[in-house]
């Protein structure tokens, strides 16, 4: 899809160019052969669909009423066909059609993200609003209410770096959580023979430092430059205020048993292998926290997490980490110690 095709649509029409590149991100196409049913009447979804290519009816099922058609690029078809929930109207396709779906959720998380922060980053005072544009496409800020974004682009503070620059050290106390803007990073962390070993290599885009500042541990790795670069901090209290809040939900354990039995949710075991070993939930899968960079791919991103480890501090971090790359994730409250009453997976 491009966006030309959904520039002159509404609410489309009112969007930035980088949103409506989001949008285009988030639509998923569907064809429709002649005679095929895209919605009944009485349904209640979550999806918009817009009419790309094509002719479609809309029914009313009254016996006086005629159907309404809708042709692609009509005005008619600027708007989501039969918007109102439960659906009025059953949609039938007169012709080979193209539509575009659209989960309402995300649409009008993007469109209010768009329409409250506009004015800000185009007057962000002194910089160049492109990075804040880039930063909304970051799965990080996908959930961050428009207000906090709105405080969050005055927060970040712009630090230049240089190759070979030692930004955060292992066993230090976290005071910052960091977004590389320019430039790229490596993660190491010292073993037990005093030699770093390599973790991960960090681009423009991605983050680091939240692992203490969840934890409150002190820094688990160091993080150095591995070119000469530009990082965006944002102080620790602004961090959890702003940032962490919104993006590491709790579950309370009833809520986690219905998740588990309703929504097939997976449960995430983020301590250590031995700790696992030692007794764990009946179904569930181990990833330790030190491991989820490098591992976190092999997850199903369609399938909802619920992570637990022994406090919750290490499944707090685990669960920023993972909704960072877009996956629907959830903390046990309580963590093991709430399993008492967790009846679906029991303690092995």
């Amino acid at each position: 899809m491009q966006a030309t095709q959904l520039s002159p649509l509404v609410p489309f029409n009112g969007l930035s160019e980088e949103a409506l590149q989001l949008a285009v991100q988030q639509a998923h196409t569907l064809r429709l052969e002649s005679g095929q049913t895209l919605f009944t009447r009485g349904e209640v979804d979550h999806d918009s669909y817009y009419l790309l290519n094509g002719e479609v009816s809309l029914d009313s099922d009254a016996a006086d009423a005629p159907s309404l058609v809708i042709r692609a690029g009509s005005d008619a078809a600027r708007h989501p066909l039969a918007r109102l929930k439960p659906r009025l109207y059953t949609c039938v396709a007169r012709a080979p059609c193209e539509v575009a779906r659209f989960a309402d959720d995300a649409l009008d998380r993007l469109v209010a993200r768009d329409q409250a922060t506009s004015y800000e980053v185009t007057e962000f005072e002194g910089d160049d609003p492109s990075w804040l544009f880039d930063l909304l496409r970051n799965q990080s800020f996908s959930r961050v209410p428009p207000a906090n974004l709105h405080s969050l682009f005055g927060r970040f503070e712009p630090v230049p770096v240089a190759v070979g620059r030692e930004v955060i050290r292992q066993g230090e106390v976290g005071d910052y959580y960091y977004l590389i803007r320019e430039g790229r990073a490596q993660v190491t962390r010292s073993s037990k023979d005093g030699k770093p070993v390599v973790l991960a290599r960090l681009e423009p885009g991605q983050s680091f430092g939240e692992d203490a500042l969840i934890s409150g541990e002190p820094r688990n790795a160091s993080v150095t430059m591995l070119t000469d670069g530009l990082l965006m901090r944002l102080a620790a209290g602004d961090f959890h205020t702003l940032l962490r809040e919104p993006l590491v939900r709790q579950l309370a354990a009833d809520e986690a048993s219905a998740m588990v039995r309703w929504r097939g949710a997976v449960l995430l075991d983020v301590r250590m292998e031995d700790e696992y070993k030692q007794g764990c939930l009946k179904g569930s899968l181990n990833l330790p926290l030190y491991l989820l960079r490098l591992r976190a791919r092999a997850l199903d991103p369609a399938r909802p997490y619920i992570l637990y480890c022994q406090t919750g501090r290490r499944s707090s971090t685990a669960a920023f980490l993972l909704a960072q790359r877009g996956f629907d994730v959830h903390v046990l409250t309580g963590g093991l110690d709430a399993m008492n009453i967790f009846n679906p997976a029991s303690s092995s």
